[in-house]
């Protein structure tokens, strides 16, 4: 037993290179079983043929074999690309078996071979092998044959000498990680003058555990397989995620928490316009995509959920509804400076001013009558003709106006001035004061310039005292 220290310490530094690189799936394999040792294969005379010398009682196991009863072998490998892996097995057994040639025995066999008990002669064996697996040519991922070439050293009693190894071997997997492990190897020993160097076959059968694959999401797929290895996702999408199910990954779909169509990204378009719904204003309904995928049922441009008139086309600055016409003339009232009054386009919506209207404006100004030497109305019904005067201009808003101031000519030119415009204000006052605006109507004053009448009679400075309307535009 005393080199099986040595065996164990051997077989625990290659075990413990286990925690450093790895480069594949599940690199790591360890191996153990039970072993035999055959020394039949070095026995023999030397005048019989080498493969009868070596394969003539290959499966004599009550006679040839040495088996320990225990665990009685372990073994470390690493794959390392290709199909190939490297490993390190160690072996303890008890030869209670051992094969010699010696016909003169008493007890030898037909061929001269003769069987002994030793005593206590125990073997130990390290070996170093480098295995190539047919696994993946024969395209099996249970069947896993497989040949090995090495070398190993052994200690065999108080003997110990080095040897060339070849073996084959099988395993069946019954997982990805655990297998049964058979194999059997010629161990080539370079004779010398010590009787205990010799050939032999060892046999191995026992349980493999492949370890070492990394699966940091934890989804059941290593890392090196997976695209999205910090996330578990599903096989058929090596390994990332499709959180909706609905075909497409995560990281290609534009809505991953909810089912979808390729053609959006992954997104829906629960209303079947060809808008997905993420970018769909009314995703319930379906709509045109000038619209973001609302409907325009009067086709005005302006989508139903923002149109006040839903089914009468109008423009957008007005909701969607058409602008108001109230005086029905074509003119609608936004455009239209008289939007109570019908009148053309060309005067903005706003009628003519007829010779009537001018006329009636006149008859009603000439009969607005002053003080003497003021601008103060003179008569109650003032009042009555201004009201009739406002809202025949309101009629034309679009129209400005001028309202004249006139006196007689008694008093200095001056005063008569200054009383005209005066005179003139105080209608164009009255006449705001009754809604018009004061962009449509101006006031001046003429003096006694411009008399109507002789100023010699009474009854012509009548006339000459007056106020009169005229249309500028």
């Amino acid at each position: 037993m005393k080199h099986l220290n040595k065996l164990l310490i051997a077989v625990t530094m290659v075990m413990g290179l286990s925690s450093h690189a790895q480069d594949s799936n599940n690199p790591w394999a360890i191996a153990f079983g039970v072993n035999a040792v055959d020394t039949r294969t070095s026995a023999g005379p030397g005048h019989v043929g080498w493969f009868q010398q070596h394969f003539s009682q290959p499966f004599d196991v009550k006679n040839n074999w040495n088996i320990l009863p225990s665990v009685s072998y372990l073994s470390v490998s690493r794959y390392v690309g290709n199909n190939f892996t490297v490993g390190l097995q160690g072996s303890v057994n008890k030869i209670d078996k051992l094969v010699t040639f010696n016909p003169t025995a008493p007890g030898h066999d037909g061929r001269g071979m003769i069987v002994t008990n030793p005593g206590d002669l125990m073997y130990y064996g390290i070996d170093g092998k480098v295995r190539y697996s047919f696994m993946s040519l024969i395209k099996s991922k249970v069947v896993d044959p497989s040949l090995h070439l090495g070398g190993g050293y052994t200690f065999l009693g108080d003997s110990s000498f080095g040897t060339v190894n070849a073996g084959a071997g099988l395993t069946f997997w019954f997982t990805e990680n655990v297998g049964l492990e058979l194999g059997t190897a010629y161990k080539k020993a370079f004779k010398n003058d010590d009787p205990l160097v010799r050939s032999h076959f060892q046999h191995t059968a026992g349980i493999v555990f492949k370890f070492g694959g990394k699966d940091t999401d934890g989804d059941g797929i290593y890392d090196k397989e997976d695209a999205c290895p910090e996330v578990a996702g599903l096989k058929q999408f090596n390994g990332c995620p499709d959180t909706d199910g609905d075909g497409i990954i995560d990281s290609n779909d534009a809505c991953p928490e909810v089912a979808g169509l390729a053609a959006f990204n992954g997104c829906p378009d629960t209303d079947g316009d060809g808008i997905a719904d993420k970018d769909d204003a009314c995703p319930d309904v379906a709509g045109l995509a000038s619209l973001k995928g609302c409907p325009d049922a009067d086709k005005d441009g302006v989508a139903d959920k923002d149109d006040k008139c839903p089914n009468v086309a109008g423009p957008k600055e007005n909701a969607g509804c058409p602008w108001p016409d109230t005086d029905k003339d074509g003119v609608a009232d936004k455009d239209d400076a008289c939007p109570e009054v019908a009148g053309p386009a060309s005067n903005k919506g706003c009628p003519e001013v007829t010779q009537e209207a001018m006329d009636e404006l006149k008859s009603q100004a000439r009969f607005i009558y002053f003080n003497s030497g003021k601008a103060t109305f003179k008569s109650a019904d003032v009042p009555k003709r201004l009201d009739a005067m406002a809202a025949l201009l309101k009629n034309y808003a679009n129209s400005e106006f001028l309202i004249e101031g006139h006196t007689d000519s008694d008093g200095s030119d001056a005063f008569n001035q200054k009383l005209s415009e005066n005179r003139a204000d105080a209608v164009k006052n009255a006449l705001l004061e009754r809604g018009i605006s004061s962009s449509k109507i101006k006031s001046v004053g003429y003096g006694e310039t411009m008399p109507v009448a002789d100023n010699k009679t009474a009854a012509g400075k009548a006339l000459n005292r007056r106020t009169e309307v005229k249309l500028i535009k």
